[in-house]
This record gives C-alpha cells, sequence and structure tokens, in this order.
C-alpha cells in the first residue's frame, strides 16, 4: 500500500500476526494496497526487490530482518531510502492483537514522518592507553592490549606488585588528580608519581614521588575499582570503568577499547543558539536549568551565555528538555520532528477507530528489550499502548506532553529503569508542570508519570493498572517551532477544550511560564531591567519614559529581578490563557523631566530628583545649588554651562610664587640696611 508518497509493505511473520491487510490499509487511509507477505524476507523476497526498483520511498514493517533488507539494497545498488518499524513485538505478538489494527496503522503512520540529517563532529585517536589500576591485574590487562594499542600502566599506591622480569611495558607510579577531556584528547594531572627503581627485585619499588605531573593519553582503561574520574562516566567516550572483579566485564571492555584507533564521528545532540540564552547579563547571572541537571559536565558558563562542548555531551537531552528558551534545542531528532512524529502517531490512530489512547515513551538501551521480552514471553502490550521509541527520556519535556494530550492521548507513561540515571534528572519537573496545568483546567490528575521496572511483568503489571478514560479532544494542528512554541499550541487546544477554563494557572517556582509583580510606586524606571532581559519581554518607548511587559516572552530567568537597583520585581510563575498575555501591559509611565535651561525632555521627575536628594549636602562637589542645578540640565546644556563657568575641575590650590636666590639675598640686604638705619641705594 501506499501512504504519505511511501511504499508500505507488511508482513505477518509466518502467520503469527492476525494482520487483515484490507482493513489495515483502510485504517492507514492509504490510496491502494491491502496486501500482506507472510515471509518477506525469505520466499517473498521478490516484493521488497521488486519495491526498490520501483524507486518509491519504502517503508518495512519489520526491523528484525532489517540488516538483510540491507544487504538486498546494496547488492542491487538502490539508493532508495529505507524506514523500518516494528510492529510485530510493539503491537501483533500481544493478547489483545485482534484488536491491534488501528495501533498497527498509527505505528506505520508514525514512521513515514522523515528525520533530518543530523550534524556529528570527529574525534580521532591514535591508540594510545592509560591502564590505571592497583595490582597485578593492571599489567596483565596491559598485556593484551599492546598488540593493538600504546599502553601505558599506572600504579595507584601499588603494594607487593612483582617486578616483571622485563620490562616490556611503561610501568609507572601515580594518582590521577584531575581528569578532562574525551576519546583523543584525556589531558590528566598527576599526584605521587614515580617511576620503577631498575633495582626492584621481589615486587616494584618505585623513585621519589612528585606531585602535579601532566599527561595526555587517547584512552583510559580504569581497573582501580574506586571513584569514577568523571560524572556519568559511562556516557564518557573513550573512558572504560568495568568492576575489576568482574572477568567477563573486564574483557568487554578490553574487546571495545582495542578497537578505538582512527577517526570516529559523533552526533551533535544539542544545536545551541547562544543569543537566546537566558544565562546571565552584565555579570549577573539568570537562567542556570541546564548548568543544574547536565550529568556530564558538558555545559559551562562563557559570559552572557553557556558553552555546550559537544565532544563530552553524552546525548541525554535534559538541557533541551529544561531550556526555557529554545537556546539548547535537542537535534535527535528536533523537537518538531518528534512532535510531528507524536501527531502522526495519535491522529491516525483516532482516525482508524482507536480510543483510551497512552502513550509509552521509551528509549532503545532499556525500553525496547523490556518490551521486545513482554512480547515473546507475556501477554505483550495491551491494544491502546501506543509505543513511542526516543533516543533519550530525558529530552521529554512540557511541550512534548501537553503536545500528547492536545493530539487526544489519555494517559502517558515513561518506562524507566527501576533505579533512574541522571538521565531523567528534569523529568520530575517537567511532568509536575504538565501535570499542574492539566489539573488547574480541570482534567482528572496522575495523566503523566513514570514506570519504573526492570522486569517485563512488572511492567505488564503497570500497564494493566492504568485507568480506562478517554483523553482531550484531539487536535490537528502542524507541530510548529522549537519548545516554547511547542508548549503554546498544545495549551492553546486544551484550555479551548477543557472542562474548567480558567484564565491562569499557578505553577510551581522555576516553572519558566508567568508574570512579573513590580512595585510601581518605588520604580523609577531606570531600565535596567529592560537591558537585562533576554526575551525582550520587558520593554521601553524611546519617545518617553514607559516600561511595559509581555507575559508571553517571559521565561522566568529572573535576570531583570537580579539587575533592579531598587529591588522591586517579583516572579510569579503561571501559564495565562488570556489575550492579554500576548499585548504589552503598561508596568509604569511618567512624563519626561524638562531640561531647566532648554526644556529638552529627558529622564523622569521621580528619578533626577531623588539622584539630586541623595547628593545634595552629601558631597563637597554638590554643595552649591548652581552645581546641583546641572543635574536638572540635560547633557548638552550640562557641557555648555560648564564651559562657560570659571571653575576648572583639574585645578589646585593656588602655587607659591618662584623665588630665587637673587630675591633671597635682595630681602637680606634690606633687612640689614634697615636694621643700621639705613634705606637702600
Amino acid at each position: 500500500m501506499r501512504l504519505d508518497g511511501k511504499r508500505v509493505l507488511v508482513c505477518n511473520c509466518e502467520g503469527t500476526m492476525p494482520l487483515d491487510g484490507k482493513a489495515l490499509a483502510r485504517a492507514c487511509g492509504a490510496v491502494d494496497g491491502g496486501d500482506v507477505s507472510s515471509q518477506l524476507c525469505r520466499a517473498q523476497i521478490k516484493n521488497f526487490q521488486a519495491a526498490l526498483q520501483a524507486g518509491e520511498p519504502l517503508v518495512v514493517a519489520c526491523t528484525q530482518e532489517s540488516p538483510l533488507f540491507d544487504e538486498q539494497r546494496e547488492e542491487l545498488g538502490s539508493d532508495v531510502p529505507v524506514t523500518y518499524v516494528n510492529i510485530r513485538e510493539t503491537a501483533g505478538w500481544s493478547a489483545e492483537a485482534p484488536a491491534a489494527t488501528p495501533k498497527i496503522a498509527a505505528l506505520i503512520a508514525a514512521a513515514t514522518v522523515p528525520s533530518p540529517v543530523l550534524p556529528a563532529v570527529t574525534m580521532k585517536s591514535e591508540g594510545v592507553a592509560l591502564v590505571y589500576g592497583r595490582d597485578e591485574q593492571a599489567i596483565a590487562v596491559a598485556r593484551q592490549l599492546s598488540d593493538r594499542l600504546d599502553v601505558t600502566i599506572m600504579l595507584d599506591r601499588p603494594k607487593d606488585v612483582p617486578a616483571p622480569a622485563v620490562m616490556d611495558l611503561p610501568i609507572v607510579q601515580g594518582r590521577i588528580a584531575t581528569a578532562r577531556g574525551h576519546l583523543g584528547a584525556f589531558d590528566l594531572v598527576i599526584d605521587d608519581y614515580a617511576l620503577p627503581l631498575p633495582s626492584s627485585r621481589r615486587s616494584l619499588h618505585f623513585g621519589v614521588p612528585r606531585n602535579g605531573a601532566k599527561s595526555r593519553c587517547d584512552i583510559i582503561i580504569d581497573l582501580t575499582g574506586g571513584a569514577p574520574l568523571f560524572s556519568a562516566h559511562e556516557k564518557r567516550d573513550g573512558y572504560f570503568r568495568p568492576d575489576p572483579k568482574d572477568p567477563a566485564a573486564v574483557q568487554l571492555a578490553l574487546f571495545e577499547a582495542a578497537d578505538l584507533i582512527g577517526s570516529f564521528e559523533k552526533p551533535i545532540y544539542v544545536n545551541f543558539h547562544a543569543e537566546l540564552c537566558a544565562h546571565s547579563r552584565s555579570k549577573k547571572t539568570g537562567c542556570t536549568r541546564c548548568l543544574d541537571v547536565c550529568p556530564t559536565g558538558a555545559i559551562t558558563p562563557a559570559g552572557d551565555h553557556v558553552a555546550i562542548d559537544p565532544y563530552i555531551c553524552g546525548g541525554c537531552g535534559n538541557c533541551g528538555a529544561v531550556c526555557p528558551t529554545g537556546a539548547a534545542e535537542y537535534s535527535l531528532p528536533p523537537p518538531a520532528t518528534l512532535t510531528d512524529r507524536l501527531r502522526s502517531l495519535l491522529l491516525a490512530y483516532r482516525q482508524a477507530g482507536g480510543s483510551q489512547a497512552v502513550i509509552l515513551l521509551h528509549d532503545a538501551k532499556h525500553g525496547a528489550p523490556l518490551i521486545d521480552a513482554l512480547a515473546r514471553y507475556g501477554d505483550g502490550l495491551p491494544a491502546r499502548v501506543l509505543p513511542f521509541a526516543v533516543h533519550a527520556l530525558g529530552e521529554c519535556n512540557v511541550a512534548f506532553f501537553a503536545s500528547a494530550f492536545a493530539y487526544g492521548a489519555a494517559d502517558l507513561r515513561m518506562l524507566a529503569p527501576a533505579k533512574r540515571s541522571d538521565d531523567v534528572a528534569g523529568l520530575g519537573q517537567q511532568m509536575a508542570l504538565t501535570e499542574s496545568v492539566l489539573v488547574g483546567l480541570g482534567y482528572e490528575g496522575g495523566r503523566v508519570g513514570l514506570i519504573e521496572a526492570d522486569d517485563p511483568d512488572r511492567l505488564a503489571a503497570a500497564l494493566a493498572a492504568l485507568p480506562r478514560r478517554e483523553g482531550p479532544s484531539g487536535a490537528s494542528y502542524l507541530p510548529m517551532g522549537r519548545n516554547r512554541d511547542l508548549s503554546r499550541l498544545a495549551f492553546r487546544h486544551l484550555h479551548a477544550v477543557a472542562p474548567q477554563p480558567v484564565d491562569a494557572v499557578v505553577l510551581p517556582p522555576g516553572a519558566p511560564f508567568g508574570s512579573l509583580q513590580v512595585d510601581a510606586a518605588n520604580c523609577t524606571l531606570c531600565l535596567a531591567c529592560v537591558s537585562s532581559c533576554p526575551t525582550g519581554a520587558l520593554s521601553d518607548d524611546p519617545e518617553r519614559p514607559r516600561l511595559t511587559f509581555t507575559e508571553d516572552a517571559c521565561v522566568q530567568c529572573g535576570l531583570c529581578k537580579a539587575t533592579c537597583p531598587e529591588k522591586v520585581i517579583a516572579l510569579e510563575p503561571r501559564v495565562n490563557f488570556t489575550a492579554q498575555s500576548v499585548q504589552p501591559r503598561l508596568i509604569k509611565e511618567e512624563e519626561p523631566f524638562h531640561c531647566i535651561r532648554c526644556a529638552k525632555p529627558f529622564g523622569t521627575k521621580s528619578s533626577i530628583e531623588k539622584v539630586i536628594a541623595k547628593l545634595e549636602g552629601k558631597h563637597w562637589m554638590y554643595g552649591q545649588s548652581a552645581v546641583a542645578d546641572r543635574m536638572r540640565m540635560c547633557a548638552d546644556c550640562r557641557v555648555i554651562v560648564q564651559s562657560e563657568s570659571k571653575i576648572d575641575p583639574y585645578a589646585g590650590a593656588p602655587r607659591p610664587e618662584v623665588r630665587t636666590t637673587d630675591d633671597y639675598l635682595a630681602e637680606r640686604a634690606a633687612a640689614e640696611f634697615k636694621a643700621a638705619g639705613k634705606k637702600p641705594s
């Protein structure tokens, strides 16, 4: 069948899935088709070959045999793009498979959404490896790698390590004090560094140690069993830290490390737009959300914005999820593409007659194997549970969650490990935000949550316990823009169909939406807040002293509050659904102060008089009223008056008259004549 300009090939996997081809074609809204293969990867491989030769983009409803299909594609020299979608473990192998036609149609529809090509960075490794251990195990491991890598052994506080008969590998003593970098570029600072004594007899002895030694390497194999050298160490490319007491784990690490020679491409997980960052202005710190949730330390302050190191970034997605402005945008895939896939999934499910949809978010590392095990050894996923694969759970945020409900989902669950890691550090806040908005609009609570499970039985029990209820009336709008734009679109629809629509919903502190409370009586209209606002939510008027605020643009970064010299600004987290939220709201306006010399308007009366009151009588320059009046003049008149006055600000006390030797001699002679009663001639 054909769907959205692509040809879709469906297989019932030797009859193990009860697929009705014609019903599926109708459910998908396909323009033709209805044929279902039973052994597309074997006896009916010619169907795949014929589809390739037709030249249309392909969607193949099978992931198990994707390597075989790719091999066929290469043999035929075809450049036709092929997308694979799993309908077997996710839908067809289920106790509710006969009722899963809407679900299968939804999975196929989501697979037709194209994904953009991801940019990448290149890491280069020359195979310089450091085996970091405490005993002879490190030496044995280094010997295994020595044929492939350039290995150095570093022993941390070694005790009774037998001295090798032949020093065929460099061995040193040392303790890594600090470590930075990534595959191909690790920088180490080593304390207690010493070389072995050649006279070591029964065990290795070392010379006088020194601290602060520096070294570089491409790969680190850490067998110390102590604290890891890096936070979120499992995401640090080139760093291996197996349990030294687990031989299988050690061998697996060696197997992977041995191949790390050459150039390696790594996706750029986050597109960063520095001009949108609300981290800092004028040395005042504002938003730190991404810094707070990054598990790898890839994000660091860099002046008015932050910097994201793509070589260290582990791709957890936390920064993109919590960024209020869209400065950090997850790219695997971008938010609009991810939401478009979600839209296609739920829209196709609804149009095919499905109801009470539950979105099950999962990743490939933990969630996909669990779903696979449930299908193979249990009853599989219920027909109303729609699995939605993401690269990392941490990338999901309030924009994605709200969009799911705007498109008609009844519930949303994230499948996470029982022992959650830093990968989902920001999920709790994002779920709380979504729940606050839904409950505030009158929707039943508990629609967003986690399923923490490491075995399929626990997953099945959690899914069976979900309430059966309908979701909001589904929308069909196209997702556009960044996360903040997607949030606005979803909130607007959810408010329009809400059981109890209200003008505003109060949110917990730290939410990226809200208003400002300004004590206008004590505001001097200095407009420092305007210059610090990174989104333009606060603005002024070039024609007159005026401060306005646009709530829809406020991200609650707090820079205005930190910058305000009068401390009259307070944050008010909320979602405002009224039309006024997108209109500039007047905070304060004053008549301009007019220059007392030329009547030109400048500043405000309150600010000018406040400055004069602070200076008059307290500063020597402003003791005279004429000098104080200059503060009531515009900049041009101040210069003119200053130039007309005889006051030289650089003048000091009068200098004494210059006297020479002749002057002193003349004075002495006059004094002598006077004493003698004579007059000088």
